[in-house]
């Protein structure tokens, strides 16, 4: 248990510390006690922890007082019934149970929690489950209360100690019963059903695309192959027994998805260094727009003959890798409640920028999107997981790992996050000098060429020390002092850290 932090301990004059409260509910989470079974379900490790305006602090994993109890429940019912709450912190290591979620007459724990009237809730991962997750932060959310997500380290040590259950949920999604009842709580308009459509506008190529990647046996248009994107929901049955596409299903396999909806698709537009350009609409089934989009760049931007070492080799006129990632993100966690704008994917000389309606969704911030820690939410979390399947997407993330580590490996600078209404924008850089070139006119005529080649190293770095910025340029150490300050002035770089360890990173221009 972490110090000053100890259940029912009394912690006078103290602002909470949110990390240690994480990491402690992770602690808790862990000492889970998993119900005899006999079917060899796995039960989830999870814990909860509630800290109150006293400072008191009270602790709950699953199972603790009864076998089957939620964490949440144990907390709030078994240990909390008859004291106030009012105004409380709770922190749980997986999302509360969404109203319907549970056998009547029991509440659901995200009821509970209102019912509490809680605060804030910090949320550690999703529900794993594609077709639930989401519903008991939103149920949350859109009755007041402040919802956070752990920090995404945190999120990783919590879905690795809980693999198996995860694991088993992912497969129980899949071969879920027909008559599983709906749940209450409707994350997007997109789950309704599109009554002036029928199967007839869903693509072959698309559906085949699925169903081959996602190794499913049942062929297309069978209907068991139906009776899964049902479950899914991808498509809603009538009483006829007839089937019809939802939202969700019309924008990921529709052949003309913008003949119902004007929002779909993607706008491509070239910018040739002649000041030529060239536009492509990609308005076909979205799992189909990565592979489209990829081959289009291809045949316009043929890859160049890199020279520099004893054997030729073809290097890509862009990094597709990245801006595969970059499209699918704009596409799956775009707000297509904003029916006025559609994804743009624009290709300059120097820079690659994709738009996505919308700003990131609560809670996550520009902030954490910017500095590549942005935890594990899904806004769309069914078209996510579709195209995870299709393995065009990370599992579960918001494309952090590949728009981090990938520039490192091709040494391109890291990508920059901004929002213009009603756009989240993506910006990368095609080479180190490009974000040079795209610094304020001004600020560059006022930076040497030193200062310059400093800038492009630093730019594919995360952070840099004094010691390497002078080893790779060749600088002295009273240079290398001279441009890192003259950086600093210029509001370019900043220090992190101090005294030996001291490093300096970019600031995004």
């Amino acid at each position: 248990m972490l110090s000053g932090y100890l259940e029912g301990e009394r912690i006078a004059k103290h602002e909470p510390n949110f990390r240690q409260l994480m990491e402690q509910a992770i602690e808790v989470m862990r000492k889970s006690i998993n119900e005899p079974r006999n079917d060899g379900k796995a039960s989830p490790l999870v814990g909860a922890i509630i800290y109150k305006p006293d400072a008191t602090v009270e602790t709950a994993c699953r199972g603790e007082l009864r076998y089957g109890d939620h964490a949440e429940y144990t907390l709030l019912e078994r240990k909390n019934r008859s004291n106030s709450l009012d105004g409380s912190l709770l922190f749980s290591t997986l999302e509360p149970c969404a109203p319907g979620s549970r056998n009547p007459p029991k509440l659901s724990c995200s009821e509970r929690i209102i019912l509490a009237r809680i605060k804030e809730v910090w949320v550690g991962i999703e529900d794993p489950d594609p077709t639930v997750d989401r519903k008991g932060i939103k149920y949350l959310q859109d009755s007041g209360i402040i919802v956070h997500m752990f920090d995404r380290d945190l999120q990783e040590e919590i879905r690795e100690a809980n693999k198996k259950f995860i694991d088993q949920a992912m497969e129980r999604a899949e071969v879920a019963k027909e008559e599983k009842k709906p749940k209450t709580v409707i994350l997007s308009k997109l789950e309704n059903a599109i009554t002036t459509a029928d199967t007839d506008d869903l693509s072959p190529e698309a559906l085949d695309l699925y169903r081959n990647t996602a190794k499913i046996n049942d062929t297309v248009g069978s209907k068991s192959f139906n009776r899964r994107l049902v479950q899914q929901g991808l498509l809603k049955q009538g009483k006829d027994g007839s089937f019809v596409p939802t939202g969700l299903g019309l924008l990921l396999f529709g052949k003309e998805p913008r003949n119902v909806m004007p929002q779909a698709g993607l706008l491509g537009t070239i910018h040739y260094p002649n000041g030529e350009e060239e536009t492509r609409d990609f308005d076909g089934p979205m799992i189909l727009i990565p592979g489209q989009v990829e081959q289009w760049l291809k045949d316009k931007l043929p890859s160049t003959i890199d020279r520099s070492q004893m054997q030729r080799q073809e290097k890509p006129a862009l990094p597709l890798e990245l801006v595969r990632e970059a499209v699918v993100n704009a596409l799956v966690h775009r707000d297509y409640d904003i029916a006025g704008a559609k994804c743009q994917l624009v290709v300059t000389p120097d820079v690659i920028v994709v738009k996505s309606p919308g700003l990131p969704m609560s809670p996550i911030t520009l902030e954490q999107m910017q500095s590549f820690k942005a935890p594990m939410l899904s806004r769309n979390p069914m078209m996510h997981y579709i195209f995870a399947r299709t393995n065009l997407a990370e599992e579960r993330g918001l494309g952090m790992k590949t728009l981090q580590q990938l520039p490192d490996k091709l040494g391109l600078p890291l990508p920059k996050y901004s929002f213009e209404e009603p756009y989240l924008i993506l910006t990368l850089y095609r080479s180190s000098a490009s974000l040079v070139r795209g610094l304020d006119r001004i600020v560059l005529e006022r930076l040497n060429e030193d200062e310059k080649n400093a800038i492009q190293f630093i730019a594919t770095k995360k952070s840099m020390t004094r010691q390497k910025l002078a080893e790779h340029l060749g600088f002295n150490e009273r240079k290398t002092q001279r441009v890192i300050k003259k950086l600093m002035d210029e509001n370019l770089l900043r220090s992190v850290g101090s005294g030996p360890a001291i490093e300096y990173e970019l600031i995004q221009p």
